[in-house]
């Protein structure tokens, strides 16, 4: 099955049980079980699940429903973190991929409540899978809960942007590279292999994509974008384009992306992965800017 089509099933599937449409029984409130689906439709690119099956199918794939369980647990951790980073008491962003965010279309309690609902959904489901598949489900939640809270995971890098003096590597290897770790260990692990040897794969796709994002946020305007642009310099947040300049980091992001490839472990499907790791390449270099 193409993995996207595979992942849409699984997300389809992981909120509606959020939501509680599975039970016939179950009475949830219906504006919060709305907000659920609001907030990861549509879907984006969806990178961090097509990475992390990506790796799994790389690996063998022996357990396709825990390697589906894992990538869909991602990608709600994900789509949490974009609900919350739009509050008001952070960026206070109106729209996200092109449509207002969660707190503008339901208000800032439900959003709060949205975001806190996805991350609580992402363990439980890890926590559903089958019996057979506990010990290596049990990995997945302990790599899913390091890579999400502190000290190591995107919590960690959201209060990097609270304090006065700013690790520029720690702040992007938590805000953005950490998901990626997760996307490539979270593969690893579900097919059976050991997660240890994926963590330079998924650290550097996640700085080339935080670089990519600075230069994106810098050049690029709200309509290329689908969101507000030019936040970093608004809420003077670290970035790479502050640090190296346009040209400078253009030039990291390379050097990271070929590093990346360098860096994928000998498995089964490795220049598929490295083929993939290109492509994604090709998809985040600015190719011009839009907004000047």
């Amino acid at each position: 099955m193409d993995l996207s089509k595979r992942i849409d099933r699984a997300m389809t599937s992981a909120i509606a049980h959020a939501q509680g449409a599975i039970d016939p029984d179950c009475k949830a409130p219906g504006r919060l079980a709305a907000a659920l689906n609001y907030a990861v439709t549509p879907g984006g690119a969806r990178i961090r699940p097509t990475i992390c099956l990506s790796v799994a199918r790389a690996c063998g794939d022996d357990r396709p429903d825990l390697s589906d369980r894992a990538a869909i647990a991602l990608e709600l951790i994900h789509c949490a973190s974009l609900v919350h980073d739009d509050l008001p008491a952070f960026d206070n962003a109106d729209f996200r991929r092109g449509k207002p965010t969660v707190h503008m279309a339901y208000s800032e309690p439900l959003a709060v409540l949205t975001g806190d609902s996805l991350i609580i959904s992402a363990f439980d489901l890890l926590s559903g899978a089958p019996d057979n598949d506990a010990a290596r489900a049990l990995r997945l939640l302990r790599l899913l809960a390091r890579h999400t809270g502190m000290p190591y995971g995107i919590c960690a890098g959201q209060g990097w942007e609270s304090e006065s003096s700013v690790d520029l590597s720690a702040y992007h290897r938590s805000k953005t590279a950490a998901l990626f770790v997760a996307a490539t260990q979270m593969g690893a692990q579900a097919a059976g292999h050991e997660p240890g040897p994926w963590e330079e794969l998924g650290a550097r796709i996640g700085e080339a994509f935080q670089v990519a994002d600075d230069l994106r946020d810098a050049l690029y305007d709200e309509a290329a974008l689908g969101k507000p642009a030019g936040q970093d310099a608004i809420h003077q947040r670290p970035s790479a384009v502050e640090e190296y300049g346009v040209q400078g980091a253009i030039k990291r992001l390379h050097d990271i992306l070929g590093g990346a490839i360098a860096s994928i472990p000998s498995c089964p499907g490795e220049g598929q992965l490295a083929q993939l790791v290109r492509l994604y390449a090709e998809r985040m270099t600015p190719v011009a800017p839009v907004r000047v």
